[in-house]
């Protein structure tokens, strides 16, 4: 009987995975192809609405103190630029992708750039005040080994700001992380689905204390751009979590 009970409630556990949510079906590539065929157009297709919009509403880190940043997943630098606006002198950037970092080296907003993966950065251990990291948490099938990396690099009191795409949003629209190929051809990039309980688990695992959260829900700025997501109007499009390291 407990060998059977065990089995239930492991069944009742299992996490949703995207694919059964999943509407659009495209062929999918990997994270380093799908980010080196969209590089060339992707700072026309993201809105500042999904990321930067929703950093600058958080109370917390104070961004004026912090020396030292990793940037996990910098891509073209929109983040670096934006944390350099705000003063910040020291910024580290890491990414799967060479296409995403010859655009970021063109922005010029990092110290350095590095090609590698998030879960295994290579820099230097407890050296980072601010640990952060936008829109890449769906391409990770398992949070823990990002969060367990990002707790490494954080200095004392450091603190880690992710933002991420809401898992409502990708439940509801069943909408992948997806591009348009030179040929035409709509192509998704590996896409994984986190619940926020994920997230929690993950960074308290890892040795995190989350201290703020907030969501950018889909309202007039968007609909603006994309008028055929009036069905979508309220529905929480991205989060951004805060953590300071225990």
């Amino acid at each position: 009987m407990l060998g059977v009970s065990g089995a239930r409630f492991a069944i009742l556990r299992r996490m949703p995975t995207f694919a059964e949510f999943d509407r659009r079906n495209y062929r999918t590539v990997d994270v380093a192809t799908g980010y080196d065929g969209w590089a060339p157009t992707y700072e026309q297709t993201v809105m500042d609405e999904m990321d930067l919009a929703l950093l600058g509403r958080l109370r917390r880190p104070d961004w004026s103190q912090t020396r030292r940043a990793a940037d996990l997943g910098c891509g073209t630098g929109r983040t670096g630029a934006w944390l350099r606006e705000r003063g910040i002198a020291h910024i580290d950037g890491i990414d799967l992708s060479e296409g995403m970092l010859a655009r970021a080296r063109e922005r010029g907003a990092h110290t350095s750039l590095a090609l590698g993966d998030v879960r295994a950065t290579g820099l230097a251990s407890g050296t980072y005040d601010l640990v952060i990291s936008s829109l890449i948490d769906e391409h990770l099938p398992d949070l823990a080994p990002f969060y367990t990396e990002a707790r490494r690099l954080a200095a004392p009191g450091g603190a880690f700001v992710l933002v991420c795409y809401h898992p409502q949003f990708m439940m509801v629209t069943g909408m992948p992380t997806h591009y348009t190929a030179e040929t035409g051809e709509p192509l998704a990039i590996s896409t994984h689905l986190h619940l926020f309980s994920e997230h929690v688990n993950a960074g308290v695992a890892a040795g995190w204390q989350l201290v703020e959260s907030a969501e950018a829900v889909v309202d007039d700025a968007w609909l603006a751009a994309k008028p055929k997501w009036a069905r979508l109007r309220g529905h929480p499009f991205t989060m951004a979590l805060v953590w300071m390291a225990r």
